[in-house]
């Protein structure tokens, strides 16, 4: 109850300092969002480019995490994952406020949640992760601090990037916890590298087997 009461505490914060503290939107905001979104890079810091599409890494992370969550809610995990591709963690908060504690999963992985399980899928993610991060660093930073200062798309999707750091370890106790990974390094490890400790937590997981009974344990155990 108590996390449940902190979660929903933040999104009202979230939400009443984006649309009334933060700074305002600028004139062009629409055209940098388009232009963001089509692939017209150019004339755009690098720094701005690469937070935008580590935006839309971000959801495909907790993606890998909250479809198996959800398979024990009362709550369907997918209209808030959908939404965070859009909003972020605007749409993740409120899921992670009604959701309950869910150390298992039962039933039969289908073809989606066997990719969101791969590895694979971790590996790609990290290494696109790589590549945007290496894009974006030799971006200016001083321009950067300036829109951060002035603009509400960057501001607000800046402190959205940190809110999903943090929010993190809320999905991914659980989710160790059904695999059978009993690591405590490998937690944190996760927990304190923003963004590379998520990715790196997906190569590295342990999968979830089908067994008799409809029921999933991992088929093996990392012990820490």
């Amino acid at each position: 109850m108590v996390y449940k009461i902190i979660f929903g505490a933040l999104w009202l914060g979230f939400v009443t300092y984006a649309f009334l503290f933060a700074p305002p939107n600028q004139p062009d905001t629409f055209e940098l969002i388009k232009n963001l979104s089509t692939g017209q890079w150019q004339g755009i810091n690098p720094l701005i480019v690469a937070l935008f599409n580590i935006m839309g890494v971000w959801p495909m992370i907790y993606s890998c995490l909250a479809f198996f969550d959800g398979r024990g809610q009362k709550i369907p995990a997918w209209p808030f994952v959908t939404a965070s591709f859009a909003v972020g963690a605007f749409a993740l908060l409120p899921y992670l406020t009604l959701r309950e504690s869910n150390p298992q999963f039962s039933g039969k992985k289908n073809l989606f949640l066997s990719l969101l399980d791969s590895r694979l899928t971790g590996v790609v993610l990290t290494l696109g992760t790589a590549i945007i991060v290496a894009y974006g660093w030799g971006g200016d930073w001083g321009n950067f601090v300036q829109q951060w200062q002035t603009d509400r798309f960057i501001h607000v999707m800046s402190l959205d990037f940190c809110l999903l750091c943090l929010l993190f370890p809320a999905l991914l106790r659980d989710d160790m916890e059904r695999r059978g990974m009993k690591n405590s390094q490998l937690f944190w490890l996760s927990t304190l590298i923003p963004l590379f400790g998520a990715v790196i937590y997906l190569c590295v997981r342990s999968p979830l087997v089908e067994v008799e009974g409809e029921r999933l344990f991992s088929n093996s155990k990392i012990t820490g």
